[in-house]
């Protein structure tokens, strides 16, 4: 199967120019022979509304507005399957006694243009809450000619039911095996906790806590013990609206037997057309290791981004608050790293290329946790007492990495050098119990500027980045 997922950066009710930011997106990517192309959440309104009357003058007929009308004519031109988020307006009836009801939907269209279904998202953030109404139908699943056995979400699906299913419900991913789909797809608008200003430095490279965040929504299919593999497409946005900052980095995973491979991926500030060929040999895999966890911080209440779908239990610090916590023992499958086959991930996942056989480390991040653990032994260089000596003599106005201070004072990278050999010391000690008795010790009885200068010297030796 082959799989297009557009990641771009609509603005709020500047529907015009985002219908342009998407078309645009295709043209450039062209893509060929493609069975099923995503967009995000409210791909071409925007996300970010804060009240009804402020998203009143987007809101779309069912199935009949500016979103269904490309929907069908980009499946037509690309004969696939298109899913588009847009902003439902109906005037339906409903048990409520309310005029229209509105929903944040998503319209999916055959290659024949016709109409497959209209799924109304059915878990909603604060942000969703201010205009929009629960979908009354659940998740949706359903055979799909070409596609298979499909369920749908929408970005908040993925959460607990806002305001008091436990973590643990998983309700979507449930759905996803009790409906035995093959496949998964999840227009969303996803945020990030950091400010534009930092995140969009690394713009091709995904973020790595949000991508932990949807894995630990999906372990029950993680840990599943199903026929056949199934493909999971993460449809996610980018760009900034206001202060709400996108995280990008939509994907196509495979899980099947305990693994997560991955199919492709962009980076959290792309404007891209991700493709990827379910049938051709995965370019990533995603590794994890459980761990007993003594001390467990674990959520009794789960608070939303007010203005996003995130949520999140204190005990795996992704985005999101809990002031409500517990704690308790257990085991905790933590996801520890991601290896890829090709160290250039952007390039890559673009346009599936066959990878080559050597696995290269694309990067170590711990997923589902704020820290990585603490190591319990500390290797530091040492000296002799014959050779402190002589260094002392020699130097006795030494910098942190042996040179004598001239005149005009040290560099600035090895003052910068110094600072990061004394905040290793300073930060084993403020955070680790069983480490902080035995520096203390050892700081007690030799001279401290000296333990910074051997370690500083260390440091630069080895060409470690003081950063």
């Amino acid at each position: 199967m082959r799989i297009a997922c557009l990641q771009f950066a609509p603005q709020v009710g500047d529907i015009s120019n985002n219908l342009d930011r998407a078309d645009a997106v295709l043209r450039k990517a062209d893509p060929k022979d493609i069975d099923l192309l995503v967009l995000p959440e409210l791909a071409f309104s925007g996300y970010n509304f804060r009240t009804l009357q402020h998203i009143s003058p987007f809101l779309e007929p069912t199935a009949a507005g500016i979103s269904s009308l490309w929907a069908r004519t980009t499946a037509l031109k690309y004969n696939c399957v298109v899913i588009v988020g847009y902003p439902e307006k109906t005037k339906i009836p409903s048990k409520w006694p309310l005029p229209s009801d509105y929903y944040s939907s998503s319209i999916v269209i055959n290659a024949d243009g016709g109409t497959i279904a209209n799924y109304r998202k059915c878990f909603l953030s604060h942000s969703d809450e201010a205009w929009a109404r629960e979908g009354s139908d659940g998740f949706f699943d359903g055979e799909i000619e070409g596609l298979g056995q499909v369920a749908i979400g929408m970005g908040m699906d993925m959460n607990p039911y806002p305001f008091g299913a436990p973590w643990s419900s998983r309700e979507f991913a449930y759905h996803i095996l009790h409906k035995e789909a093959n496949l998964v797809i999840i227009s969303m608008a996803w945020l990030t906790r950091e400010s534009k200003s930092s995140y969009c430095q690394t713009p091709e490279s995904p973020d790595i806590e949000t991508l932990s965040y949807w894995l630990a929504r999906l372990e029950p299919v993680i840990r599943a013990e199903t026929e056949g593999e199934i493909i999971v497409v993460l449809a996610n946005r980018t760009g900034a609206e206001d202060e709400a900052v996108y995280a990008g980095t939509s994907a196509v995973l495979g899980i099947h037997a305990r693994e997560v491979k991955v199919y492709g991926m962009l980076g959290r500030w792309e404007n891209e057309l991700l493709i990827v060929d379910t049938s051709k040999r995965p370019v990533a895999k995603l590794v994890a290791q459980e761990t007993v966890t003594p001390n467990v911080v674990t959520a009794t209440s789960d608070t939303i981004n007010a203005t996003s779908d995130q949520i999140t239990p204190a005990s795996n610090q992704v985005p999101g608050t809990s002031d409500k916590t517990t704690v308790s023992s257990g085991v905790s499958r933590t996801w520890t790293s991601i290896f890829t086959e090709n160290s250039d991930l952007s390039a890559r996942t673009r346009n599936t290329a066959p990878p080559s056989e050597q696995d290269t480390k694309w990067g170590q991040n711990p997923l589902l946790q704020s820290t990585p653990p603490i190591p319990r032994q500390l290797s530091l260089p040492c000296q002799t007492e014959g050779e402190i000596e002589e260094d002392i003599k020699s130097n006795e106005s030494a910098d942190s990495c042996g040179e004598t201070i001239s005149s005009s004072g040290q560099s600035l990278a090895d003052q910068e050098i110094k600072d990061t050999a004394k905040n290793v010391i300073l930060g084993i000690l403020a955070r680790d119990e069983v480490l902080n008795p035995l520096f203390a010790e050892a700081l007690g009885k030799f001279d401290t500027d000296r333990v910074v200068k051997n370690l500083a010297r260390f440091i630069k030796g080895r060409q470690v980045s003081p950063t």
